[in-house]
């Protein structure tokens, strides 16, 4: 018998996309050990967890002002060798970011890299989220979006865990070096496989007469969808940038410097881990996990800030980056598979910028009142927020769908969200079994 709980990873049958995935976890390991690299960078450099937030923001405020204008152009053309052509862009500005940590030069430098990073993203995130869905059936997408997931989460950990050793024995060079010689993994990949379901990533014309205002109006008129982004857009302005808040909570109120932040740094990305792994477990990402994951997380980052500890602030740390993960995995598969897929280039577009405007505000908030308040009340204030925002949501998904909210409404969702149903049942199976 198998349990609900079993990982079956279909997608990996497709021999393209394992390709394509192995090639993507090269990448992701080079990105987050540039992560890694130019956080610390910025806060050793300025000693300001602000700053920090303003490096983030530069890095999301393209995908903010011209996400749309990327999803147009993925609905209206085949996006491999743009790829390409983003991919090798990334690289040189990894190499960029190696000369200016080599020579110590001013930070004004690498907040101009950080802005060519975030216009590359803006238009390669839609185009990338559509070339993506051609690799891999519809029936198959789901998983590979949850697999996807887990790619970024092992990604993560691993390039953290190597980049935490790497940046306490020689800096942040080479962790520069190496996340640019990683986008040569993608490119190989890029000329070398072909997309099984090429055809559906044909120009929609659509996009060709109307471009981005259709795309907008469209969007404009899925009610549940934008109930999604909206969330989203909270979430992951106060209860994503992690980087932040971690960093500002290790060398302040924790005292434990830079060897507390990657220890921190470490259970986020193995929480993510298995995120990835839940979110693939399961048969159906919905909107009840979407709203009562967040009503988790949220409680749990509201716990965070009175964390006595390194050790105690990560132990809140894994189940945070497991809600997250799943709630990212949640957002991204509705969007995919709710909209229209003449109009799936522009409406990841639109999520983009979503999540462009979720650094470019988050971060340099999240870094002021940890500054003026304290990282402890500013989690407080940010899971409070967080929390009143999910039981809005929840509220509104409810009524859209016609079903009405009430106490007993809250208490399913949470049980859904947590598996505890599907647990209960798989019980009682076992039970009845002879």
């Amino acid at each position: 018998m198998s349990t609900p709980f079993n990982t079956t990873f279909a997608a990996l049958r497709n021999r393209t996309f394992r390709v394509w995935a192995a090639a993507d976890i090269v990448s992701v390991t080079g990105t987050w050990m540039q992560v890694l690299a130019v956080n610390w960078y910025v806060l050793q450099l300025t000693g300001s967890t602000a700053q920090m937030g303003l490096t983030v923001m530069l890095q999301t405020l393209p995908s903010l002002l011209l996400g749309p204008v990327g999803g147009a152009i993925a609905d209206r053309i085949r996006g491999r060798h743009v790829l390409v052509l983003t991919q090798l862009s990334h690289a040189a500005i990894a190499l960029g970011l190696m000369m200016v940590a080599a020579r110590h030069s001013h930070v004004s430098i690498l907040y101009a890299l950080s802005v060519a990073s975030g216009l590359v993203a803006s238009v390669e995130g839609p185009i990338m989220g559509r070339f993506s869905a051609t690799i891999v059936s519809r029936s198959e997408l789901g998983n590979a979006l949850s697999f996807g997931s887990l790619i970024n989460s092992t990604g993560r950990i691993m390039g953290m865990a190597v980049g935490g050793v790497v940046l306490a024995a020689t800096g942040p060079v080479p962790l520069f070096a190496a996340n640019a010689v990683s986008f040569l993994a993608v490119v190989g990949a890029l000329l070398s496989i072909r997309p099984r379901h090429a055809n559906q990533a044909e120009a929609s014309p659509q996009a060709t007469e109307h471009g981005l205002r259709a795309g907008l109006r469209y969007v404009l008129r899925q009610p549940v969808v934008l109930a999604i982004l909206g969330l989203a857009l909270v979430l992951g302005s106060l209860g994503r940038n992690y980087q932040v808040t971690m960093a500002a909570m290790s060398a302040g109120p924790l005292g434990g410097g830079a060897a507390g932040y990657g220890v921190l740094s470490a259970a986020f990305a193995a929480g993510t881990v298995l995120g990835g792994l839940v979110a693939a477990s399961r048969k159906i990402l919905g909107l009840r996990t979407l709203v009562g994951l967040g009503l988790i997380t949220s409680v749990l980052q509201l716990a965070g800030g009175l964390a006595p500890g390194v050790a105690a602030l990560a132990g809140i740390v894994v189940p945070v980056a497991v809600g997250a993960v799943v709630i990212d995995t949640t957002v991204a598969t509705r969007i995919q598979l709710d909209t229209a897929w003449s109009m799936r280039g522009r409406v990841l577009g639109v999520a983009t910028a979503v999540s462009g405007a979720s650094g470019a505000f988050g971060a340099p908030l999240l870094g002021w009142l940890s500054e003026t308040i304290g990282p402890r009340l500013t989690l407080v204030a940010a899971g409070s927020t967080t929390l009143l925002a999910c039981a809005v949501a929840g509220m509104v998904m409810a009524r859209l769908r016609g079903v009405p909210w009430t106490i007993d409404e809250l208490l399913r969702t949470l049980r859904t969200s947590l598996g505890l149903r599907e647990r209960r049942r798989y019980r009682e199976a076992v039970a009845s079994t002879p």
